[in-house]
């Protein structure tokens, strides 16, 4: 590869483009962002090397599609209908089967491959960038048959030289597994946060009286809305479902709380303290 095009300089994108330059010295990284303070800082920061359109994305061995997922199924097919027929293009978004079904008819279909790297921090834009982001993680692969195979191998080796695991999923179980293990950890995260600013209307009460269970529960709620609101607009049938589930969970231990029922709560908890063997190694 002599060319990489990543279309969002955030976190996402502009971690994948530290990783890539380090990996392949040989690249040129070249960055495409409607934000131009985004654009200056990836070049201030060397998270790429120079400015681009998409004009210059018949010169692209592979594209990087690193945008907020409402505007991925817009954007997608514009990508597709520039590129050379060589062009490996990938997106990176949050949920799959939207941007799957916007390419499914394109001419260009075998030049996509559809990803989700279950990675990120709470942080944005590309001085949120880090290296080596991408280590050790889990990148889920989307309908993987519709992508040519000599393409499938460029993508594949990427990962792997930036040290992923892969896991292969239909977009529709993507999309409902996520909701569960992504999606509501956010939406509890941010309703965490607002009942507690509600509530305790003295920041300095918040700032005080904060502990480390506090701030790494409500962490999550620094995330970006641009992002995070068109993911559950998206989702949103898998989200709800989830916030249900949540909800009678919520109920059940609130009517607990009120019949004094307190060995019961200890017996769930105890129950539950199994996540940490399911998520043992995980970072």
């Amino acid at each position: 590869m002599k060319n990489i095009y990543i279309i969002g300089v955030g976190l996402i994108g502009g971690s994948l483009a530290l990783d890539v330059k380090s990996k392949y010295p040989n690249v040129k990284v070249f960055g495409i962002d409607n934000n131009e303070t985004h654009l200056e800082d990836a070049i201030a920061l060397n998270v790429i090397d120079a400015k681009a359109t998409y004009n210059d994305l018949q010169h692209a061995d592979m594209v990087i599609l690193s945008i907020p997922v409402d505007a991925a199924v817009r954007e997608l097919p514009k990508v597709l209908d520039v590129i050379s027929d060589t062009t490996l293009v990938i997106d990176v978004g949050s949920t799959k089967k939207p941007v799957c079904e916007a390419v499914e008819h394109h001419s260009r279909r075998r030049n996509f491959l559809a990803t989700h790297p279950i990675a990120g921090t709470e942080f944005s834009g590309p001085k949120a960038a880090i290296n080596d982001l991408y280590k050790h993680k889990t990148n889920i692969i989307c309908e993987v048959e519709k992508t040519t195979f000599k393409l499938q191998e460029k993508a594949l080796q990427l990962f792997s030289d930036l040290g992923m695991r892969i896991r292969y999923m239909n977009p529709e179980a993507h999309d409902k597994h996520i909701a569960y293990v992504s999606h509501l950890s956010h939406i509890s995260s941010f309703m965490l946060g607002k009942t507690v600013i509600e509530k305790e209307k003295n920041e300095r009460d918040i700032f005080d009286m904060a502990g480390s269970g506090f701030a790494s529960t409500v962490r999550l709620a620094k995330s970006s809305p641009d992002m995070w609101t068109p993911i559950f607009k998206q989702n949103k049938t898998n989200v709800i479902e989830t916030l249900e589930e949540y909800i009678i969970n919520l109920t059940h231990f609130k009517d607990m709380m009120k019949s004094d029922d307190f060995e019961t709560i200890y017996n769930e908890m105890k129950n539950t303290n199994h996540i940490k063997d399911i998520l043992e190694g995980i970072a």
